[in-house]
């Protein structure tokens, strides 16, 4: 009788388990700053109120001088408040990149068919804040003043898709700021995107249902590896 008392209170409890994780708000911080040649950006996911914390920050791109290739540099924190902090240096190829754009060719055919569940997903997304601040020149006041209509008109239709994808809760922050003397491009994004694990699990379960039996040929490592596994969905 007390085995079956204590197997009744595990199952209670890992039901609650479950339960908490289904029900978790994940917040995603996304910072990206480009001032001509210099380039930032930052990545943070948080959950349980900042107790659960995995940070990633690429605070360098650039050229290789020894090779045609970008690299990038970067650290990562990840654990409890971030407490785990590691290190890391990329470098990619012409090939690389080339693998990389022919495999977005082929995962946007196969994506074209998820637009419902992909949708569905969108719509459980909230967005706390956007911000989009920018500064343009190209030291010509006639061809600056066009581009800045250009920028203007850009950022209007992302913030109109967003708006229609996705749950907009803040009124966006965007500026241009043109400038007529010198050249210059810097760009600031930062927003805050806040959705609840369980439609994630939701949107990846019905992504196994559909990749089931018609996976894509990927050429990058990462993707490849994916394509070829073979396990069997429940």
């Amino acid at each position: 009788m007390k085995e079956l008392k204590w197997l009744f209170i595990t199952l209670i409890v890992l039901i609650l388990l479950i339960i908490s994780i289904i029900l978790t708000k994940v917040k995603i911080f996304f910072y990206y700053y480009h001032n001509n040649d210099n380039d930032h950006l930052k990545i943070e996911f948080k959950a349980w109120f900042g107790l659960i914390k995995y940070k990633k920050e690429i605070p360098l791109i650039k050229i290789d001088d020894h090779s045609p290739s970008i690299v990038t540099k970067g650290t990562k924190a990840f654990g409890p408040l971030g407490g785990t902090e590691k290190k890391d240096t990329n470098q990619y190829s012409a090939k690389d990149l080339l693998n990389s754009l022919q495999d977005t060719k082929e995962l946007l055919t196969h994506v074209v068919s998820l637009h419902r569940i992909v949708r569905n997903f969108l719509k459980s997304i909230s967005i706390k804040e956007f911000s989009w601040h920018t500064m343009i020149g190209i030291g010509d006041a006639a061809y600056t003043g066009m581009l800045t209509g250009a920028f203007w008109a850009l950022k209007g239709s992302v913030i109109g898709l967003i708006s229609h994808y996705m749950k907009l809760k803040a009124v966006p922050a965007i500026t241009i700021t043109p400038q007529f003397q010198f050249a210059v491009s810097q760009t600031v994004i930062s927003c805050i995107i806040q959705f609840r694990i369980g439609h994630a699990m939701v949107a990846g379960i019905k992504l196994i249902k559909y990749w089931k039996g018609g996976m894509a040929s990927f050429k990058t490592k990462p993707l490849s590896a994916l394509s070829n596994d073979k396990t069997k969905s429940v």
